[in-house]
């Protein structure tokens, strides 16, 4: 009784803490009790209404007697540890029975999750083990049924029941930043408590037990710069005014502790990067507060004079610029843009400038940011002006037309030399240097025009024809006379006017079918005209038939005042027997101013047609037909002609076949046979067999002309001697001969592609052409004369030793 009211009193204090530790204690003191139920016993296992039972058991103390109640099974779970680490099997707890009398007549038996594997029961004394290391975190608890049995015949003394092994959390698992490591990004400037980003830790342990999984955040590094909350972990500014301009990053190192960051608690970290974003805190301001540029006065519209920029400490849209001019005598000659990828301002010219003119021009320029931020306007203005003085250099310029475009008119009929216009010119330097003009001929290609080139007067230089070219785009050149380097280009137009000078002819070339019924009166075919002249008012066509064919009996021509005609027949009965084509001379004339004519002439062809007058048969194939010739007669005529034509072609082809040259045999080509002759002739005394006197032609005058296959003659160093004989006076005829015969080679396509190279060397005394040889013109009575080769130099005096004269003899002597 005393221990029940201890145990009592242990619980009443104890329900003023936290539930958690309630029941721990609960579970500690209710395993020191002995409970029991219809007639098992579990030792150190509470059940599921022990604090109710001990409740109402410390409610009774005193008054009345506690008697046990039998009741059916109510099981409720064992307790073990996790991460048990000693070398025997952790006691989970002990199962009895009342029918167990400790004679060994019962067994105990266990199964369910992790049965035998995991947890063992001694089947005597009903003692559970775990004998494997357990987690919780892999798994919780564990579902098991418990039974006693007869140890002989195995049969059930008590009913099933089923009961939870859980696992007992102990702090072995530290905090994890699972989304980590963190980026994050702040405005600069911003307050003091400002939420930058909030970090998570989770703690795999059991959250339900104990201050294992509860964590607690602190800051390791990013002091004082920032704060972490403790319980939330969101991070937070610390310092006001932190500026991106001086540091735009920060690195923080966050701690997460379980056991509500008692000592002994695991504990993880994480880095939080904290990037500063810009605002527009700061403003635009000049490096400089005058500029001065130097512009050539040659500098073309709409081309940059010059570039300025005011420097912004900010970045992206908040660093963007706007520049103006708010002064200066140059607002209509200038104007600034801005460049969007530097932001610089880019001050560009509106009109031409000229030095003679004005030299110089000064602007103010302001510039400011775009995008304000309206939270930091107390800190002064976000603008900034800057002078700018712009001097106009002189240059030489190139001659200016007093009109770049100018538009003249010529009649089509104006003669050669007819005056169209006049272009001017002027140089606008103080020299004022004269201008002379001429006419781009790349413009006029056909130099239709001239210039005169002292005073720009243009006139015509061929006969013009407006419907060939209508309109001459032409390019005049006005060029210093001092300075031809500068050229100044203006355009003449020059509109071509017409006149009429072209009859009207056929519109087009009209095919008109007379059928053989056609009726007196029918028209047979409408007829137009076209005229290439473009007379003011229009085209007016009169139509007519010419003086020959006006009283003809067939046909008839009707103006329709529209510029057609219609023609019509006279007569019917038309039979293409008689006549198959009829040609009507038609007259056509236009309105202009002189009135020009053509007669065109307009071919009718007779054909069969059917009663709706559609064309049936037409020219001398119907006739043929009609005479008596059948279908097949005509393909028996056309393939005898085929015939015919097939036999020409192979007698043909024969006969070429036999005229191919021998040459070009490949079994007979002279270059691949040599021929030998063994006999003996004459010797060079042997003239009879042919007459050599016509390849000894050293007197012709040859043609300059080259053969394409013979290399070029190298004129010798030495004047040739004259030739010791005279050309027989009767080989005039071979000559021609030879030469022909070598012209034909040289044009001749099918000529072989090779040299043949015929040399004739006739020496001795009995050679009509004496000696050859070089060597007899080192005799002493050779009329040549070397003497002129000591004049040469050094490189020939070789030579001037051998050939001259006053050596020679003792050459021979030696």
């Amino acid at each position: 009784t005393a221990r029940r009211q201890l145990h009592r009193l242990m619980l009443w204090i104890l329900s003023s803490f936290d539930p958690t530790v309630v029941g721990l204690m609960t579970m500690v003191l209710v395993s020191q009790w002995e409970l029991s139920c219809c007639g098992m016993t579990l030792n150190s296992v509470p059940l599921r209404r022990v604090p109710h039972k001990i409740q109402k058991a410390g409610a009774g103390l005193g008054s009345r007697t506690h008697h046990r109640q039998r009741r059916s099974w109510v099981w409720n779970q064992f307790f073990v540890l996790e991460e048990y680490t000693g070398d025997d099997p952790l006691y989970v707890g002990k199962l009895h029975s009342d029918v167990d009398k400790g004679e060994g007549k019962v067994k105990y038996v266990l199964s369910g999750e992790g049965a035998s594997s995991i947890f063992t029961i001694d089947e005597n004394t009903g003692d559970i083990h775990a004998i494997k290391r357990l987690d919780r975190e892999e798994q919780a608890y564990y579902t098991l049924r418990a039974q006693a049995v007869d140890h002989d015949t195995s049969r059930p003394v008590e009913p099933e029941s089923e009961f939870v092994i859980k696992v007992q959390d102990i702090n072995d698992n530290e905090p994890k930043f699972l989304d980590g490591p963190y980026n994050a990004r702040v405005p600069e400037m911003s307050p003091v408590g400002t939420s930058v980003v909030q970090v998570v830790a989770t703690d795999a342990d059991d959250p339900t037990y104990g201050n294992s999984a509860r964590v607690i955040y602190s800051i390791l590094e990013g002091q004082p710069y920032f704060s972490v909350d403790p319980k939330t972990g969101v991070v937070r500014t610390a310092l006001p005014n932190m500026d991106r301009e001086a540091r735009d990053q920060y690195l923080l190192v966050i701690q997460a502790k379980d056991m509500v960051g008692q000592m002994g608690g695991l504990s993880g970290t994480t880095s939080v990067t904290v990037t500063l974003s810009d605002v527009n805190d700061n403003p635009p301001r000049f490096s400089r507060k005058s500029y001065q540029f130097s512009v050539p006065e040659s500098l073309p519209v709409a081309s940059v004079v010059a570039r300025i920029k005011a420097l912004d400490s900010d970045v992206g849209p908040n660093a963007e610029m706007e520049y103006r001019i708010i002064d200066g005598d140059g607002l209509g000659m200038f104007r600034v843009l801005v460049d969007k990828d530097t932001q610089e301002g880019l001050i560009t010219l509106q009109k031409a400038l000229d030095f003679e003119t004005k030299a110089g021009y000064s602007l103010r320029i302001e510039a400011s940011n775009k995008n304000i931020d309206p939270r930091f306007l107390s800190q002064g203005s976000f603008s900034d002006t800057a002078s700018v003085r712009l001097i106009v250099e002189n240059v030489d310029e190139a001659p200016v037309f007093s009109s770049p475009v100018s538009k003249m008119v010529v009649s089509e009929a104006a003669k050669v030399g007819t005056v169209i216009g006049t272009v001017s010119a002027n140089d606008p330097d103080a020299t004022n240097s004269p201008i002379r003009y001429s006419i781009d001929r790349n413009t006029d290609l056909e130099r239709f025009f001239n210039i005169e080139a002292t005073t720009g007067v243009i006139s015509t230089a061929k006969p013009l024809d407006r419907e060939v070219n209508a309109i001459h785009n032409i390019t005049i050149l006005a060029i210093e006379s001092r300075e031809s380097t500068q050229v100044g280009k203006g355009s003449a137009i020059i509109t071509v006017m017409d006149i009429n000078d072209n009859a009207p002819v056929f519109a087009i070339e009209y095919e008109t079918i007379l059928c053989e019924n056609a009726i007196p009166g029918q028209v047979i075919e409408t007829i137009s005209a076209v005229d290439k002249d473009e007379p003011p008012s229009g085209h007016r066509f009169v139509f007519s038939l010419t003086a020959e064919a006006a009283g003809n009996m067939n046909f008839t021509l009707r103006d329709n005042k529209d510029n057609t005609a219609s023609i019509l027949t006279k007569r019917g009965g038309f039979q293409r027997r008689k006549q198959s084509m009829y040609r009507l001379p038609v007259l056509i004339r236009d309105s202009g101013s002189p009135v020009l004519s053509s007669t065109n002439t307009l071919s009718i062809r007779v054909c069969e047609c059917d009663s709706n007058g559609d064309r049936q048969s037409c020219g001398t194939e119907a006739f043929m037909l009609s005479a008596g010739l059948s279908t097949g007669a005509l393909i028996a005529i056309l393939a005898c002609i085929l015939t015919l034509l097939v036999l020409v072609l192979l007698i043909v082809t024969m006969r070429r076949r036999k005229k191919e040259p021998l040459i070009l045999d490949e079994d007979r080509d002279v270059r691949e046979n040599i021929v030998r002759y063994d006999d003996e002739g004459g010797g060079e005394e042997d003239t009879e067999a042919f007459d050599m006197v016509a390849l000894r032609n050293l007197n012709v005058v040859r043609d300059n002309k080259a053969r394409r296959d013979v290399t070029p003659e190298v004129t010798a160093l030495y004047t040739p001697r004259p030739p010791p004989y005279k050309a027989a006076t009767n080989n005039g005829i071979f000559r021609e001969f030879i030469w022909d015969r070598l012209k034909e080679a040289d044009v001749d396509p099918s000529a072989p592609p090779y040299d043949s190279l015929q040399t004739y060397a006739f020496e001795g005394s009995g050679s009509v052409a004496e000696s050859l040889s070089s060597l007899e013109s080192l005799s002493t009575d050779s009329e040549h004369n070397y003497d002129y080769l000591s004049d040469w130099g050094p490189r020939f005096r070789k030579l001037a030793d051998l050939y001259g004269q006053s050596d020679s003899s003792n050459i021979f002597a030696s």
